[in-house]
C-alpha cells in the first residue's frame, strides 16, 4: 500500500496533463493562440477575426467572456469605438459583475467623451471591488474635471489612506492640489512621483506649479526636461511662452505661443502671448 498512492497521483497527473495538452490543441484554443500572436504583432484586424471565429465556433464556452472583453479592446484599438461598446455590453450581459469588462468599457467611454457613462461604470466597479485602485482614481479624476470637488476629495483621500504607496494615490494628491490652486502643496507630490515615473506630463505639471509660485529657474529646468522627452507637446511651449514673458522676452514668448497653437493648443489660451 505504501507505493500505491504515489502511483495513483502520478497517473492522475499524467491524465490531467494530457487533457490540458489536448484542450490546448483544439481548434478553439488554436484560434485563441492565433489572436494572441496577432495582438503581440499589433495586427488588430487579424486578432479580431481570430477571436470572433473562436466565439462563433464554441458560443457556450465560458472562456468567451474574456475573449469578448479582449475583442472590445481590440476594436477600440482599431478605432471602432461604438462596436467596442456593443461588444462590452454583450459581455456584461453574460457577466454583469465583471470589473475588468466594466473597466474596459469605462476607458472607451472616456475616450469617446462620454464621461457620465464612464463615471457610472467606475462607480459600479467601486461597489463590486473597493480595492480596485485604478477605478477609484479615474472616478476621482472625472469628478475633478466636472468640479465635483467633494467626490474627488473623497476618492483621493480613500486612496491616500488605504493605498498610500501606489502611484495613483500620489498623482491624485498632486492633481487635486494643483486643480484647487494649491500649487506649493502640489509640488512635493509631483516630485515624489517623478522619482519613479520620468514622464513629460509630470515634469510639465510641476513646471506649471513652479510658474505659479514664481520659481522660474525650477520651472525652466522642468520645461526643458519635458521637452527633451516630448518635443511635440504644445502645452510645454505654452508654459515656456509664459516663462519667456516673465523674463521680459516678448518675441520668444510669441514664437513659443505660436508653436503651441500649431501643436493643438487652443488659440484663446495663447492669445495673451501673441497679441502686441
Amino acid at each position: 500500500m505504501t507505493h500505491t498512492l504515489p502511483r495513483i497521483l502520478l497517473s492522475i497527473t499524467i491524465v490531467l496533463a494530457c487533457a490540458i495538452m489536448a484542450w490546448a490543441e483544439t481548434p478553439y484554443m488554436q484560434l485563441v493562440d492565433e489572436a494572441d500572436k496577432a495582438c503581440a504583432d499589433g495586427k488588430w484586424g487579424d486578432a479580431a477575426s481570430a477571436i470572433q471565429k473562436a466565439i462563433d465556433m464554441e458560443p457556450d464556452n465560458p472562456g468567451n467572456i474574456l475573449l469578448m472583453s479582449n475583442l472590445g479592446m481590440i476594436r477600440y484599438n482599431l478605432g471602432l469605438d461604438s462596436l467596442a461598446i456593443e461588444t462590452f455590453n454583450a459581455a456584461l450581459d453574460r457577466a454583469p459583475s465583471s470589473v475588468i469588462i466594466l473597466s474596459n468599457r469605462a476607458k472607451v467611454y472616456t475616450s469617446m467623451g462620454m464621461e457620465q457613462e464612464a463615471f457610472d461604470d467606475y462607480s459600479r466597479i467601486m461597489m463590486l471591488d473597493s480595492t480596485y485602485v485604478q477605478a477609484r482614481f479615474n472616478h476621482g479624476l472625472i469628478a475633478l474635471r466636472h468640479r465635483m470637488f467633494d467626490v474627488a476629495k473623497e476618492d483621493f483621500e480613500y486612496l491616500r489612506d488605504h493605498f498610500p504607496a501606489t502611484d495613483e494615490a500620489v498623482i491624485a494628491q498632486a492633481t487635486l492640489h494643483s486643480t484647487l490652486g494649491e500649487y506649493k502643496e502640489a509640488i512635493p507630490f509631483y516630485s515624489e512621483i517623478l522619482r519613479t515615473i520620468k514622464a513629460p506630463e509630470y515634469y510639465g505639471a510641476r513646471a506649471y506649479c513652479y510658474l505659479m509660485t514664481g520659481d522660474l529657474q525650477d520651472a525652466a529646468e522642468d520645461i526643458a526636461t519635458a521637452m527633451e522627452l516630448d518635443p511635440n507637446d504644445g502645452e510645454l511651449y505654452l508654459y515656456r511662452a509664459a516663462l519667456n514673458k516673465m523674463h521680459y522676452r516678448p518675441e520668444d514668448a510669441r514664437k513659443d505661443a505660436e508653436k503651441a497653437v500649431s501643436l493643438g493648443v487652443d488659440p484663446r489660451r495663447a492669445k495673451q502671448f501673441i497679441s502686441k
